[in-house]
């Protein structure tokens, strides 16, 4: 800049007694040095821009999804989910109310609705909203498993157990629950309830080498058979097909 600057001086003080030329030497030197300003100021600018979150993008992604169909219980899932992550707590509530709108049985929508509500201070709504999915769920087994599942990823353990038991009570001859229910009392810790349930799932179905291994390690002696036990998940078949045949 300072070399520039002398560059003029000199042109000035050589053509002082042309004015015209001075004149246009002026303006050539004027739009140059408004050019390196302006220049600078547009770099300073793209610099100053704050970079956008990978979280950022994904809700405008699916806004956009939303825009083009308003009808899509997937999307407006997965934008309370990422409202949710940023404690935006009123903003997930309405998509997960806008997604049960569209799918009433949305299990992980339920459960994640009842998480937002009681972390966003109304946890006696939450309580009715758990209640009344609880009951919605209760004519089936797998539903209730399901909402089970749901509520132990949400964090909400209490109304997990309530759940497993519920589907327990109304297919206790299922493998799958049973292992279940095994399943969450030993990510728990509690290894005398977990080998319970657990040497019950496996007695159903003993067709189970990872149950069988769980055992092994809580110190309980299984065998796995060679041969394939006829009709070991007998139960189970039956408990889903009886909730198919529930649906409307």
């Amino acid at each position: 800049m300072a070399h520039k600057q002398k560059v003029v001086f000199e042109a000035m003080r050589c053509l002082k007694s042309r004015p015209v030329i001075v004149a246009a030497l002026l303006l050539f030197f004027a739009s140059l040095f408004g050019g390196c300003e302006s220049g600078g100021k547009k770099a300073g600018n793209i610099k100053g821009e704050v970079a956008r979150t990978p979280s950022e993008e994904k809700k405008d992604k699916l806004l956009k999804e939303i825009d083009r169909k308003f009808e899509s219980p997937g999307a407006h899932f997965e934008l309370g989910r990422l409202h949710q992550a940023d404690s935006l707590w009123s903003q997930a509530e309405h998509e997960y109310t806008v997604t049960l709108s569209f799918e009433p049985a949305h299990r992980k929508a339920q459960a994640a609705l009842v998480k937002v509500l009681g972390e966003g201070g109304d946890a006696a709504k939450a309580q009715i909203y758990a209640d009344i999915y609880a009951t919605q769920a209760a004519t089936s087994a797998t539903e209730s498993l399901k909402l089970g599942l749901a509520f132990q990823e949400q964090g909400l353990d209490e109304y997990a157990l309530g759940c497993y038991r519920q589907a327990l009570q109304l297919a206790p001859n299922s493998a799958k629950i049973n292992r279940q229910i095994g399943y969450y009392y030993l990510s728990k810790g509690s290894k005398e309830e977990a080998k319970s349930y657990l040497s019950r799932s496996f007695q159903l179905d003993p067709l189970q080498p990872e149950v069988a291994g769980e055992l092994g390690r809580l110190g309980v002696a299984v065998t796995i058979p060679r041969k394939t036990v006829k009709d070991t998940r007998q139960v189970d078949k039956v408990v889903e097909q009886a909730d198919k045949k529930r649906e409307p």
